[in-house]
Parts: structure tokens; sequence; C-alpha cells
């Protein structure tokens, strides 16, 4: 901790302590008679370092508010001695610019971009509201947090669900098991399991996962080029009629992000799609990913009703980010991505969540794990159950469970009447 600097008035020949008349006046404790033998400085100094911070704190307050304001060679000292002996409290300002004053630290620049791929999306901090204004009120409450509503087991129609489909990006299946994600799976029961970034082959799974006898019907995709990198699987209790793995596009297949379930009156389709990444560097290539992705569950949709669920990396409208203002040029909010999914939307299929909520907010999906994001509920949505237009009236909910821990993204569960 740097000491004060501050200028001492010219040296003068070596005294004796203070007599009562050279002293500073003193107030409050201190407000009492000095024999001449005793320098009330090296007194003041005493009780100081030897009471606690807040003692020391309203001692110091009583010095400085007397009628002495140039600190002067011997208040300089105290404080540099005060400062030396670690009282961390803080020391009141009295009007004068010697008060001590802490560097003040560094702040994030907006729209910084996050290390790696994956947290290319950034999270710039908002501005503060001004001192008495609405938002500096409503903040004063604590973050607003999603509240997810009573699960509805029934389809407009009347009927019950009959298939319950969990999506989760895991962030790494091995670290994911860790901090007992499975169990949450466990306790949610869905029929059907998709996990997107699984990060692992599936010879390296822990065997609580390659063995789980819940789903015996295991499918898992990794990428070729990279080891620990992206990946999906789909986890059914029922067996699928067929399996196929990627586009049918070789340009899109090396990385592992889509499988695909053909069941006897529907496919499902998850996929972890491909993020812009840092910089964008990787936007024209994600922009040809959606053109051929597009394509691709249109086909499936001509011969059947299709479900498609995982992350799909885009925060389609302002609503399903908390800071869209400031990430308009970033990955996963770039004018691009967001018209790359609206045409998907256009092109027969419909958002599941928006279809039910329009107007709810802050329903995210995604975390930074920097800057306590996830506490001050500052996420992203980009993680969808997408349907065929002619399944909306199959639909009975689409839920977010944002309380479930075990990675930067919260699984999301789809009830269907099928």
């Amino acid at each position: 901790m740097p000491l004060l600097s501050i200028p001492f008035p010219p040296s003068k020949p070596r005294q004796s302590p203070l007599s009562l008349s050279e002293s500073p006046a003193l107030s409050g404790p201190f407000q009492q008679p000095v024999s001449r033998d005793t320098n009330p400085l090296h007194v003041l100094l005493s009780r100081a370092l030897h009471s606690p911070c807040a003692r020391a704190s309203s001692a110091v307050s009583a010095f400085v508010s007397g009628e002495r304001r140039d600190p002067g060679a011997e208040t300089t000292l105290l404080f540099n001695s005060l400062l030396q002996a670690r009282l961390r409290c803080q020391l009141p300002r009295v009007g004068s610019s010697w008060a001590p004053t802490m560097p003040k630290r560094g702040k994030k620049k907006e729209g910084e971009a996050l290390p790696d791929e994956k947290e290319a999306v950034a999270e710039p901090e908002p501005k503060k509201a001004k001192k008495g204004g609405a938002k500096a009120e409503k903040e004063a409450d604590g973050p607003i947090l999603y509240q997810d509503p009573p699960d509805k087991l029934t389809s407009p129609s009347g009927k019950k669900y009959t298939l319950k489909v969990t999506s989760w990006n895991v962030d790494g299946i091995r670290a994911w098991f860790k901090k007992k994600g499975l169990e949450w799976v466990c306790e949610e029961k869905p029929d059907i399991l998709c996990l997107q970034e699984t990060k692992c082959a599936e010879k390296q799974l822990p065997s609580e996962i390659r063995d789980l006898a819940d789903y015996p019907h295991k499918y898992w995709a990794c990428s070729d080029d990279k080891e620990g990198y992206s990946g999906v699987a789909l986890l059914s209790k029922a067996k699928p009629v067929d399996v196929t793995y990627g586009i049918g596009e070789e340009e899109h297949d090396k990385e592992g992000r889509v499988i695909t379930a053909e069941f006897p009156s529907y496919f499902l389709v998850t996929a972890y799609v491909p993020n812009a990444g840092r910089g964008l560097v990787r936007l024209e290539y994600r922009e040809r990913w959606d053109v051929a992705f597009r394509s691709y569950l249109q086909g499936l949709a001509a011969r059947k009703p299709l479900v498609l669920c995982g992350d799909l990396n885009v925060a389609h409208q302002e609503i399903d980010l908390k800071n869209p203002k400031g990430n308009k040029k970033n990955a996963g909010f770039t004018p691009e991505e967001r018209e790359g999914f609206g045409k998907l939307l256009e092109a027969g299929f419909a958002d599941t969540f928006r279809h039910l909520y329009p107007d709810t907010p802050y329903a995210y999906t995604f975390w930074t794990y920097m800057m306590n994001a996830r506490a001050k509920n500052v996420g992203w949505r980009l993680d969808y159950f997408v349907v065929s237009k002619d399944l909306l009236e199959n639909v009975c909910d689409s839920k977010i469970r944002s309380t479930a821990l075990g990675s930067d993204h919260c699984p999301i569960t789809l009830y269907l009447a099928m």
C-alpha cells in the first residue's frame, strides 16, 4: 500500500514534545487537558492503533475535524503510520485535497470479446442509473430472476402429454457429471434426453452415463478433427426407427453437431449450432451453416412432423438477452444470425417458448461464468425447442429450468401430446 506523499514544511530544529500551544485543536474523545510532556499526536496514534477499525476511524475524524485544515508533517506521519499498521478502514474526507484515496480499478470494456468460441457472446455491464432514478430504485431491489411457472401437462385441445423431452448444453459431460447434473435429470425424468457440447468421445464417458439403465438407447456424435470439442448426444427410453448423424454435407459434418432420431410419428433433431466466434471470425461459415441446416430440416419436415432442440447459438429478439444494445456486433446477436433464425421460422417452424410466452422477459438459458452473471440474471436465451407448425396444437408446455445447475446453460423441457 503506497504511503501518503505530502509536502513537508521547511525543516526546523528537532524539538521536545509539542506544547499545548503548538498542538492542533482536538475534539471528541481527545477534548481533555494534556500535560506538557505528552505529545497529543502520539496519544492519538496510540489510541487509534490499539482500537478496532471503527474506533480508529472515529479517532482520526476527531483530529481532522478541528480548526487546523492544513495537515502538516505531524498529521502526515499519523496517516502513514495508520496505513502501515494496515487498519483497513475508510479514512474520512474533510473537504481538503490531502485525504487519502485509493486508485480506481479498471473496468472491462463494453462489448469486449471473451476468450474462446463458446464465450464469444459478450455481456457489457449496464450503465449505472442516476441517483434517485427509477432504474436505480428497481436495481436496489436486486436482479430480476425468471420464475418458471407450473408445468402445463395438457395441450390446448385438452390432451394429456405423452412425450417429455429435455435438452441441455452441458459444457463438457464429464465436468457436468461431477457437478451432479445427472442427478437432476433423474429427478426430471424425461422420455428423451438431448445433450450438447459433450466434449467427449463415447469411450471416454463415465461408466455411470455409459451404462445408464433408464435410457437403454444412447447415441453419440463427436468432432472428427478436435478432441474435446463440440459433440452431441441423444438418450432415449424408446428405440428410434432410425438414427443418422450430421446433415449430409461434408463441410458441416466434421464437428459432431447433429443427431437425428426418427420415431414412428415424428423426427427429433438435436443440434449444437456453430458459434460465429470471437471477433465474428466464423460468421461467414455460420451463414452457410444456417442455409444448409434449414434446407435439411425442411426436407425432414416434408416427411413427418419435426422437433428440433438444442443450443442454436442465437438470441432471436431483443427480449431474449439482457443487454441487446451492447451486443449487436457480438456473436449470437448479429443481424445475420438473427435473420438466419427468422428465415427458419418463416420456413414453417415455430419457437415453442415464444409461441406460449410471447412477452415474458428475463427468460434466459445461458450465463457467462464471468462477472457473476447468473446471480444477476445477465443472460441469453440460446437454447430452443423449435417444432414444425403442424405440431403446435400438440405442444403442452415449453419450460426453462433456470435453477438447475451443472453448466453455464440451464436445461429446457418440452411437453408434447403426440
